[in-house]
């Protein structure tokens, strides 16, 4: 092992933090005059309540939260934090539950579908629904001590898997069969195997992609997406080959207890040609810039346009985060129980980081037809610097 990491910490630790979260969501809602919040997404509800069984949270602005749950009742009364925890009623009780002067309820419209959206109209007619996605978001992207915790249990076990890819990635090996390995090692070190994205239409397990295929355009919201196995699954390994002397990426995350961490490597089997050290080394030094700016205070956006232009000065800005003409428009995005979190190093985004914000840091370049190439790591926010959370090596390896 590359290093040891801590035990998880006892079930009464979630159920401390629980409360906590739940306090702090009340005194959101009371600050935004909404009366109580309606949460029935899995991440959320996990999040508040410690169990992610099918349900929905009711968090009054004032007073106890009730879990109501559909399946599994059982399983949700050993797992939840929350000390009341009810079947989920018949349509015609659902109102009664609410104290009536309840007139406020905010829904998280982000990832709400419509169809829900109308049920919960129906059954609590006279309401007002507000949106309160961006205050659930805000609240999630702070993480305690007991998340990075967490945190740096996945990250342990994911430096891991990354370590014994010198020894199983050979000549003449299928992009598919490195994903399957690395993914295989992931699965027996308890790798949950969920990569849970808030956004509609994206999804992902991790990516293992080498030369033209790691260049291919893709509809996932990142820089690199592969060819995939068909355009039913556009993105993610194929069945290529893997050429010597062609950069190969492999770009996974790993989630132990809904938490997780993202990194990439580069490896070569063989030397790899002159553009790639020469970017490599620029997005080394992009990370490098970045990492030495992670701290309470700094601004979202001008990370990203700071690392924009020391790739413009590498030369290298038209494959600066994607497919040229087609990039991804961040350089960092927030990680926890899900891989699109916040905050985003992006355009637009004029807001300040905070101590307890997770960043994913991404600065990659895409040669179409040749390759793609770059770095990832996971670092978590202070008040004063960053904790690198994927303590391993950011080299090149040459096989």
């Amino acid at each position: 092992m590359l290093h040891t990491v801590p035990k998880v910490k006892e079930n009464h630790d979630l159920k401390s933090e629980s409360k906590a979260r739940i306090s702090r969501l009340q005194a959101r809602l009371r600050q935004e005059d909404v009366d109580g919040a309606l949460l029935p997404y899995s991440v959320d509800l996990y999040y508040f309540t410690g169990s992610r069984q099918n349900g929905v949270l009711w968090v009054p602005a004032e007073g106890s939260p009730l879990h109501l749950v559909r399946k599994s009742y059982t399983r949700a009364l050993s797992e939840s934090a929350v000390t009341e925890v009810r079947p989920f009623p018949p349509s015609s009780g659902f109102s009664g539950l609410l104290n009536p002067k309840a007139r406020r309820i905010g829904l998280t419209f982000d990832v709400m579908p419509v169809q829900s959206y109308r049920f919960y109209k129906g059954v609590l007619p006279g309401r007002e629904f507000i949106d309160i996605s961006a205050i659930n978001r805000e609240l999630r992207s702070v993480k305690s001590a007991f998340e990075l915790h967490l945190m740096r249990v996945s990250a342990g076990k994911l430096c891991e898997v990354f370590s014994q890819v010198p020894g199983f990635l050979k000549p003449g090996m299928r992009e598919l069969d490195l994903a399957a390995e690395f993914e295989f090692r992931l699965r027996k070190s308890g790798h949950e195997g969920y990569l849970r994205m808030r956004a509609f239409n994206q999804e992902t397990t991790g990516l293992a992609a080498a030369g033209e295929s790691a260049a291919t355009p893709g509809c996932f919201d990142g820089p690199i997406a592969g060819r995939g196995l068909s355009a039913a699954a556009p993105f993610g390994p194929s069945a290529s080959v893997i050429r010597e002397n062609v950069p190969v990426v492999v770009d996974y995350g790993v989630a132990v207890n809904g938490y997780m961490v993202d990194m990439t490597r580069i490896f070569v089997i063989g030397s790899p040609a002159p553009h790639v050290r020469k970017a490599f080394d620029a997005a080394v030094d992009i990370q490098a810039w970045l990492a030495g700016n992670l701290r309470a205070g700094k601004i979202w956006e001008e990370l990203f346009l700071g690392a924009a232009r020391m790739a413009q000065a590498a030369g290298l800005g038209d494959y600066f985060m994607g497919y040229p003409g087609e990039q991804a428009k961040f350089v960092g995005h927030g990680v926890g129980l899900e891989l699109d979190e916040l905050p985003v190093l992006a355009p637009r985004f004029r807001l300040p980081l905070r101590a307890g914000h997770t960043i994913a840091v991404e600065p990659k370049f895409v040669f179409p037809g040749l390759g793609a190439v770059g770095i990832e790591n996971t670092y978590a926010v202070s008040d004063s610097a960053c904790e690198k959370l994927t303590p391993f090596p950011d080299d090149l390896v040459c096989l």
